[in-house]
């Protein structure tokens, strides 16, 4: 039987097709380093507060703000409606007072600031042009320490603006406000470090998270309860023992460097914080603190990085 004649393709059904997709070269402006490490760091800040993210991100940030603000608001209007001279609470007192909430929302946006590109390893994406580990790092932590500034400048803008309305003294508030925005601005810087290095340490949001309120609590519950049985024993020794103690927690640290500089009032026993002389090394261990936490990241992030 004769073969049957192949049937030759016909263009259309010619399963081989060249398209034309239109890949062009990127000619537009390159932004470089500069405006990606801004873009993470607004995005880290906005972050910080859910926004940008789900509905029930939002959630504890934006309560814990309300509290700090609510606080403030109550204290604006007992000042208001009594015939008092000054603040039921001073401006350096506030985030002394309130640290347990400055804690819990330490202790909650630390971890996603940081755990999540960590335990899903997306970090070296990063680090692919043009954005390097310095700018990583520089943009977590300046999101950070500001995000921990808003928490706790907010309510000191409430009380001044309350204390204005109450016709105190200006220049005594002002100068009262100042100082209460230069003791947030440490603390802001100091917290948000040891905040991130505690959650830098691991990729598990929940050990972050028990890290950072172990430290800031078990820290001051210690100190605190140390100073008070040194005090208690009414030495010269022991008075001296409750300046040097401060040292090891850091809301005493806080508390001491601006009793020694900026008249605040102090927590610790006997209501005599540091001289100024101890009040100096204090300076110091914040200092050394707040650079060492940007170090152990930078340790941190090579690793990563890699």
């Amino acid at each position: 039987m004769a073969s049957e004649a192949a049937t030759p393709l016909t263009p259309s059904a010619d399963p081989t097709r060249i398209h034309n997709i239109g890949y062009r070269s990127y000619d537009g402006p390159r932004l470089g380093r500069a405006y990606a490490r801004r873009s993470l760091f607004s995005q880290s800040l906005r972050g910080a507060y859910g926004l940008g993210r789900s509905a029930k991100s939002k959630v504890l940030p934006m309560i814990l703000l309300g509290v700090m603000c609510l606080v403030a608001a109550i204290i604006v209007a007992v000042a208001v409606a009594t015939p008092s001279t000054d603040l039921l609470l001073t401006y350096t007192r506030y985030a002394i007072v309130m640290q347990a909430v400055i804690g819990l929302y330490l202790a909650s946006q630390a971890p996603q600031s940081v755990s999540r590109d960590l335990r899903f390893k997306t970090v070296p994406l990063y680090f692919s042009r043009p954005i390097e580990r310095v700018d990583y790092v520089l943009a977590k932590y300046a999101a950070m320490a500001s995000a921990l500034f808003i928490l706790t400048a907010l309510p000191l803008v409430i009380l001044y603006a309350g204390a204005l309305l109450a016709k105190f003294d200006f220049a005594d508030q002002t100068k009262g406000f100042a100082q209460g925005l230069v003791s947030v601005a440490l603390l802001s810087l100091l917290f948000g470090g040891l905040g991130l290095v505690m959650a830098a340490l691991t990729p598990r949001r929940g050990f972050g998270v028990a890290a950072v309120i172990a430290v800031l609590t078990i820290s001051y519950g210690a100190v605190s309860t140390v100073q008070a049985i040194a005090w208690n024993q009414g030495s010269t020794a022991g008075a001296s023992a409750v300046e040097w103690l401060g040292l090891f927690s850091p809301i005493t640290l806080i508390d001491g460097v601006q009793t020694a500089f900026l008249g605040a009032a102090t927590s610790f026993p006997g209501g005599d914080g540091p001289s100024a002389g101890v009040g100096a090394v204090y300076v110091l261990v914040v200092i050394g603190l707040i650079l060492g936490s940007y170090a152990v990241l930078m340790r941190r992030y090579r690793k990563v990085g890699l």
